[in-house]
């Protein structure tokens, strides 16, 4: 079974070495529409393949990262890079170009982690992401699967690689979870307490 939960985000972004001279020379910004697709053999305690208030989380301060932020490849000039984090406070740097695509496999890749870094209270199955599905504009997208994600030829992507501002860490519910992430400590789902109905 799938669930879908949809984030919003505003960015800005070049996009180095694309056909469009609009993209690849100049700062521009979409409203972006992000679709999370998580599946499961199974439901849990409560009839949910996971709840969507646990995805009001770490994944959504995680996503909302990307908000009001301007992203860049790492691989730019250095000087576009020194502007960016001189005249941003939100910045993101990662080690892909900030395309749809690739925004589509960071999303997937990022979501991915988390949920291997928590433990379930609440008897949940085998819940992974299925898919993620980037809206960059209201007639395209870019979706992506587990086989993107794996895929060398698109670029390795490593929580030591993607980098957030100091600005947006501090606006996280919890500044550190990004370094217990990247540390591989387990976040833990809050537990149930089961209620039975008897007749």
């Amino acid at each position: 079974m799938l669930i879908r939960k949809l984030f919003k985000f505003e960015n800005a972004h070049i996009v180095r070495n694309c056909t469009s001279d609009r993209c690849k020379r100049s700062i521009h910004g979409h409203s972006y529409k992000v679709e999370l697709l998580l599946k499961a053999n199974k439901l849990d305690h409560g009839q949910m393949v996971y709840d969507f208030g646990l995805l009001k989380g770490i994944i959504k301060d995680l996503f909302d990262s990307f908000d009001h932020a301007i992203c860049f490849w790492d691989k730019d000039s250095k000087d576009y890079i020194q502007a960016c984090q001189q005249f941003s406070a939100r910045w993101v740097s990662l080690p892909v170009s900030p395309s749809a695509e690739q925004f589509s496999r960071i999303f997937f890749y990022l979501a991915q982690q988390v949920l291997n870094a928590t433990k379930t209270q609440n008897g949940e199955g085998d819940v992974e992401v299925y898919s993620v599905i980037v809206h960059e504009t209201d007639t395209g997208y870019a979706q992506s699967f587990i086989e993107d994600i794996e895929n060398a030829q698109m670029g390795i992507l490593s929580l030591n690689e993607i980098q957030f501002s100091e600005q947006i860490k501090i606006e996280w519910n919890d500044s550190e979870m990004y370094e217990k992430l990247k540390t591989g400590q387990i976040f833990n789902n809050p537990e149930v307490e089961l209620q039975v109905q008897t007749s």
